[in-house]
């Protein structure tokens, strides 16, 4: 089981606004709250956002090597589409907008989103049966 994921921002504020609106959406409450950072918890899991004063550059870069997303659990198709439609308003742009909802294939039903930091995350229904 994942312990912890840490993502190293540029713009602390503008990070804790866009990630703190997502992860308590996605049903994660705050956690941890100091100079430098901000974390996120559901279950043992979780998601610290932190602006370090060793950051070599000022934005994340999802086509290079290293982290290309994050996928989340979204709930219900309605839920998803719930979220991405308020994401914009919280600083999350659609990717892949013109194959919305199926952008990862006629069976995966996904929102995919980035951020101002380019940052993607990935919101994931829950399979039909």
């Amino acid at each position: 089981m994942l312990h912890h994921v840490e993502l190293w921002v540029p713009d602390l504020p503008r990070a804790a606004r866009a990630w703190g609106w997502l992860l308590t959406r996605l049903g994660y409450e705050p956690y941890q709250d100091w100079e430098h950072g901000r974390s996120w918890r559901l279950g043992p899991t979780y998601l610290v956002v932190e602006q370090s004063p060793a950051l070599s550059g000022d934005r994340h870069d999802r086509l290079r090597p290293g982290l290309n997303h994050l996928a989340f659990h979204a709930g219900s198709r309605d839920e998803v589409d719930a979220l991405a439609a308020e994401a914009p308003a919280h600083g999350w742009t659609p990717l892949f907008a013109d194959r919305y909802p199926h952008a990862g294939g006629p069976q995966h039903y996904a929102a995919y989103l980035t951020n101002a930091d380019g940052f993607e995350v990935e919101l994931v229904a829950e399979v039909r049966q």
